[in-house]
């Protein structure tokens, strides 16, 4: 467990930070692993179906993800006041909303799992093969939530090394089932699916009797409850402002995804591999802005709020440093990355994977600032602001996709993008520089 409120601000971050990038590295390695596997081995097709269904699996995705969020940022202001014992039942409360919440959504999702793929428009030639890889994955999402629940935990108290751990094993153990099922076995998309919900579920599993080990060696005067309705309810401040976010963006894509699947299985497959790879980096981009988020929380518990200007400055240098690399593979090598996922003779699915690259990682360095600023916000608390600026960065990108899509074709999708990332950008610098400034002369 480490104390951001000490050492300096940049040094501190970096070393936080890193660890989480790794993380990042490892997970959508084998996200994009999925993908690769499928399409060599399994064929377009196969690629296809996985692309189709991956807006839906982001739904459930998000909900963990927001739920990781809200907790992390609340623990971590308790642990930077050094209030241990209110601690505890911050995480005991999370778990256990997080199981009976995960467990709701597994029921529901099993469920509805053809009638969602039919809501985007699936063709029929992928329909089966989407439908089934969507349903293993729902049933593995037990453990998808409190994996990330638990990973939230642990950078929430300064710990960004050992999600790492978990996750580089976890990584490389999907990799290889995916290699094993698919390629060996033939099991096609099925394999794909099954690969994720094994390792998935082992990594979740052990990080949790890990935080579990973890928090029983921290002593706190009297035995802290297990279950706080109050704490939920300051949990749920937070954490529910960011699962409607998450959930939005993906219920976003959904639309997206439905407009694309319009054209062709051949534009799913080219959407399909470049959404993994720019799902790559903007994951690599809000996990930065994650850190931010603990740090500022952690210093804004701690009375530090001097610190948070200045580790908003060094995530904005961080952001552009991590931004170069992926803007020159992906706009300068972009055929090449695409061909990762493509047998020979993918013409048009080639094609428009390339040119969604090149429309869109130009503007990477202005995501990555709004990115940073986000951080700030939720950090500090300033959920509505947040949210603002987030919305109106979906609702652009929506609306515009279809409108553009009618006389540009797919290329007017990809151009959505980048006009609700300039627009959410703004937004998000000016409620930084207006709220925040409030905030640190005490107007909180």
């Amino acid at each position: 467990m480490k104390d951001l409120t000490e050492g300096t601000p940049e040094k501190v971050l970096w070393k936080f930070s890193i660890p989480m990038f790794i993380s990042v590295i490892f997970q959508q390695l084998y996200n994009i692993a999925d993908s690769v596997i499928a399409g060599k081995f399994a064929g377009e097709d196969a690629l296809a179906a996985v692309g189709a269904s991956y807006p839906i699996t982001m739904i459930f995705m998000a909900i963990a993800v927001g739920s990781n969020i809200g907790c992390s940022v609340v623990i971590s202001s308790l642990f930077g006041a050094k209030k241990y014992k209110e601690m505890k039942t911050a995480v005991s409360t999370t778990l256990l909303t997080a199981f009976l919440l995960s467990a709701v959504l597994t029921v529901l999702g099993l469920a509805g799992t053809r009638a969602l793929m039919a809501m985007i428009q699936t063709p029929e030639n992928i329909f089966d093969a989407g439908a089934l890889y969507l349903g293993i994955y729902i049933g593995g999402f037990v453990f998808l939530f409190l994996y990330n629940v638990a990973t939230g935990i642990f950078s929430a108290l300064g710990d960004s090394k050992t999600p790492l751990y978990f996750l580089m094993a976890s990584s490389i153990g999907n990799i290889l089932l995916d290699y094993l099922f698919v390629a060996k076995y033939g099991w096609g998309v099925a394999g794909v699916a099954w690969a994720t919900f094994i390792a998935q579920g082992i990594a979740g599993v052990l990080a949790l009797l890990t935080m579990a080990r973890r928090l029983s060696g921290l002593k706190t005067e009297g035995k802290a409850p297990l279950f706080s309705w109050q704490m939920l309810r300051r949990i749920s401040l937070i954490a529910v402002p960011s699962i409607f976010q998450q959930s939005f963006i993906s219920i976003g894509n959904i639309f997206i995804q439905g407009l694309v699947n319009s054209f062709g299985s051949s534009v799913i497959a080219g959407y399909s591999a470049a959404i993994k790879l720019n799902t790559f980096a903007i994951t690599s981009f809000t996990t930065l802005g994650n850190g931010i988020s603990n740090f500022t929380a952690q210093n804004m518990g701690a009375g530090k709020k001097e610190r948070v200007r200045e580790g908003f400055r060094a995530g904005i240098r961080m952001a552009m440093l991590t931004v170069v690399p992926f803007f020159a593979a992906f706009f300068l090598a972009g055929e090449t990355m695409i061909r990762l996922f493509m047998k020979e003779g993918s013409t048009v699915a080639l094609e428009t994977g390339i040119l969604f690259l090149r429309v869109i990682s130009p503007f990477y360095f202005v995501v990555a600032t709004k990115l940073m600023a986000d951080g700030v916000l939720r950090g500090a608390g300033f959920m509505k602001q947040f949210m603002a600026a987030t919305f109106v960065d979906l609702i652009l990108r929506v609306i515009l996709a279809f409108c553009l899509a009618g006389r540009f074709g797919s290329l007017g999708i990809w151009m959505s993008w980048p006009i609700g990332w300039i627009v959410a950008a703004v937004l998000s610098i000016v409620f930084y520089i207006r709220d925040f400034k409030e905030a640190a002369m005490g107007r909180t």
